[in-house]
């Protein structure tokens, strides 16, 4: 059963092969089996879950149908559960139980999905190796000695080893792309404004995306059906019809147009993933599609304005942390500030702190017209290289990371060599657009992924040349050894 796709579950469901209740019982089974092994569950949610199937079952059984009634998901410790801890990956957030649901997990309970739990994540989705959770790394299940990638790592993790057969995640800059690259995933960050964001704890407000991650383009198509669609209270969500994902995966690839930009083959690319990433261009040419050489000439700023306008969100955001009204408290303040400074200094880990100073920093008097503003107008010129692109191709085609997953602990001690990992991926961020990721092969017996970028609401459009591309190939259907 742990084999099975979320389309294959959707179909043995609808069979009456099994019941959410027998397949709900043998995954949390094999998660507190396995799971030790990887660390990417911060909290399994056992009796929810069965309640959650039961009920699902006798919804079947009453004639009702769809592709998530029964199906087995879990959660990204960030979006809000009513009732259950929440904790962002923070010592901050340990003792916090959401008083009501995030939008994305009341859609998802009531299309019929059973949340199995809450996924571990880099702190406040604040890194790219998901090694800074207060509760621990996560393992990559290709590798035990390497990182999964980051900040969804735990719902990547989960999903790889076949724990479950779909997870929801978070990208601010790369995160459901970068993670489900390194382990042989594909994952969807859907366009700015597509997925509420509303009971998501922020990062940075402006860039954050949910979207899903599982093993098929197919799969994503259902979860991000479920997930997708205007929210009245997410002020940033956009009242754009949602498509039949679905629908939209059986479209020929003739004719199609895809931008392969220059920059994205310099000395910073392994030269291994440069080559798995010609051959998904030879193989997608086979199936009808036309490459074109573009230039995203802005592309090289990206990485600094990313890491001034995000933390300086953050910085922001993360303000309403300070052991007043919910969260970590410290014990015994002697007055005011001591309490903020000791809430916050205990409850924050170190990357989080760091991004917390950049932030005020590029904020602060003096600073905020050199940093910030500055950043602002690159994420325009970004932005402008995108929709000139665009007018000329389709989709656009390169690596997701420059990188296989590297040693757990390899990078911890230079920032910046793990910020230079998300260059492919932070773009689509600041510009808004979505972009998807997928199987493409192996380097030294760890997996790399392609990136796919589209222009704004064509998820469809992505979610279909994936799947097309995994018609034609089987990187896809690859399981980690021992899961």
């Amino acid at each position: 059963m742990h084999q099975m796709t979320l389309a294959e579950i959707a179909r043995g469901l609808a069979d009456k092969k099994f019941s959410s209740e027998e397949l709900t019982k043998v995954l949390l089974a094999r998660i507190t089996q396995l799971d030790p092994q990887l660390n990417s569950f911060i909290s399994l949610t056992e009796d929810l879950a069965i309640e959650q199937a039961k009920a699902a079952d006798a919804r079947r059984a009453n004639g009702e149908s769809g592709a998530l009634l029964g199906a087995p998901i879990a959660h990204k410790d960030l979006f809000c559960t009513q009732g259950i801890r929440t904790s962002c990956g923070s010592k901050m957030l340990d003792n916090f139980k959401a008083p009501y649901d995030a939008t994305v997990v009341a859609k998802l309970a009531a299309a019929g999905a059973v949340t199995l739990g809450k996924t571990n994540m880099d702190e406040f989705a604040m890194g790219s190796a998901n090694e800074s959770s207060w509760y621990g790394a996560v393992k990559n299940p290709w590798n035990l000695e390497h990182v999964p990638g980051g900040s969804s790592g735990g719902s990547a993790a989960a999903v790889a080893a076949r724990l479950l057969p779909a997870a929801t995640a978070t990208d601010t800059g790369g995160s459901i792309r970068q993670p489900a690259a390194f382990t042989n995933l594909t994952g969807l960050k859907p366009t700015y404004g597509r997925v509420s964001r509303w009971g998501m704890i922020a990062y940075a407000s402006s860039l954050d995306q949910g979207g899903p991650l599982a093993r098929t383009a197919e799969d994503c198509a259902i979860l991000l059906q479920g997930m997708a669609g205007f929210d009245p209270n997410d002020s940033t969500s956009i009242d754009e019809p949602v498509p039949d994902y679905s629908a939209s995966l059986g479209e020929s690839l003739q004719g199609l147009r895809i931008g392969v930009p220059k920059e994205y083959f310099s000395a910073g690319l392994d030269p291994r993933i440069a080559e798995l990433i010609q051959n998904s261009i030879q193989q997608l040419q086979k199936l009808g599609a036309v490459i074109k050489e573009i230039s995203l000439p802005n592309m090289q700023h990206a990485i600094p304005a990313y890491y001034v306008i995000a933390p300086a969100e953050a910085s922001s955001n993360l303000s309403r942390f300070d052991g007043v009204r919910f969260g970590h408290r410290c014990e015994n303040p002697e007055n005011l500030i001591d309490l903020y400074k000791r809430s916050r200094g205990e409850g924050f880990g170190a990357e989080v702190q760091r991004r917390i100073m950049v932030g005020a920093y590029a904020l602060s008097a003096g600073y905020y017209d050199a940093y910030y503003l500055k950043a602002q107008k690159i994420r325009r010129l970004v932005k402008n290289d995108f929709m000139a692109a665009f007018n000329e191709v389709d989709i656009i085609l390169g690596p997701t990371t420059p990188n296989p997953a590297w040693k757990l602990g390899a990078k911890n001690s230079d920032p910046v060599a793990a910020y230079l990992e998300d260059v492919y991926t932070i773009t689509a961020n600041l510009a808004g657009l979505p972009g998807l990721s997928m199987p493409a092969g192996f380097v030294d017996g760890l997996p790399v992924g392609v990136q796919l970028l589209a222009p704004y609401f064509q998820e469809g459009r992505l979610l279909n040349v994936a799947h097309q591309y995994q018609l034609n190939t089987d990187w896809h259907t690859r399981t980690p050894t021992g899961f």
